[in-house]
């Protein structure tokens, strides 16, 4: 139990595994839309479409967040943009908009030489940094999306299921897909301090699909992916104590771990019961009475 323990006792430690088991919760309930809706390129485009904002308000000396949130904003609204004007489809516009964002990020990074650490905790991010003021950060992204998320979701499902249904109903589907965009940004870049630009899609998709597995509502799908994501966090940061690895890179490969896990162990429990209703009895069955 020490093993498991003494790590914990650690201040930075507490600080890190409070503000990933925030992180969880928001990616958790985010994470669910992001599977049901297919929007894991549009979120890994946000996570690299942050990149040039958080490296110009390195450079410039603003806080890193403020830059995640101008820069992801703007990959949103060009990505909409593009699809209303250029009539270009969903995944051409987030393509080019991936690609031109990871690229401008690059080019700042690279023109200044004084850049190498700071990159490193970008792309990576470092999680055992984590102070007060970003537990406070963390814990308004997580009521904001707690909110959202309620007042939101008859229009989500309705969104999900049929666009052209929910179009009738009146729930406005084309607001619904930008608030649900609005979300996904949010997870982003609340996510970016604890496991970085490249790492961040590690926990909003590896927990979503491991929830996914064992039950086929979305409410109890979003509450059992931010257990699994709090479960991956602190697995991750004992890990990362114990073997000296990256802890944010560590923390997001537990996540998506958790998800090949899900799926074994359900296999698993389906190949065993399998035999079982195999040899239950068959019941006769009788002719059907003539009139």
């Amino acid at each position: 139990m020490s093993l498991l323990l003494d790590p914990f006792a650690v201040a930075f430690v507490q600080r890190a595994l409070l503000g990933g088991a925030l992180v969880a919760v928001v990616c958790g309930v985010v994470g669910t839309w992001v599977v049901l809706r297919g929007m894991a390129f549009l979120g890994e485009a946000m996570a690299h479409g942050m990149l040039p904002g958080v490296a110009v308000a390195t450079l410039v000396g603003f806080p890193p967040m403020a830059g995640a949130a101008v820069s992801a904003a703007a990959m949103s609204i060009g990505v909409g943009v593009l699809q209303r004007r250029g009539r270009l489809s969903a995944d051409t516009s987030i393509g080019l908009l991936f690609v031109a964002s990871l690229s401008l990020g690059i080019i700042v990074i690279s023109a200044s030489r004084s850049f190498a650490t700071d990159a490193s905790a970008i792309l990576f991010g470092d999680i055992l940094a984590i102070g007060a003021g970003d537990l406070l950060a963390l814990g308004v992204a997580l009521a904001v999306t707690l909110v959202v998320a309620a007042l939101g979701h008859r229009a989500f499902v309705a969104l999900t299921v049929d666009p052209r249904q929910a179009q009738l109903l009146g729930l406005r589907p084309r607001a619904a897909h930008v608030v649900l965009v609005g979300l996904v940004t949010l997870a982003v870049v609340s996510a970016y301090q604890a496991v970085g630009s490249l790492l961040v899609v590690g926990m909003l998709l590896g927990p979503a699909v491991a929830a996914g597995r064992w039950t086929r509502r979305i409410v109890p799908t979003m509450v059992l992916a931010a257990a699994i994501g709090i479960v991956s966090v602190a697995a991750g940061l004992l890990l990362s104590w114990h073997l000296a690895t990256a802890a944010g890179a560590t923390v997001a490969f537990t996540a998506i771990c958790s998800g090949a896990v899900s799926t074994g162990i359900h296999a698993l429990l389906g190949a065993l019961r399998r035999p079982h209703a195999d040899a239950l009895p068959t019941l006769p069955t009788f002719p059907e009475r003539t009139a």
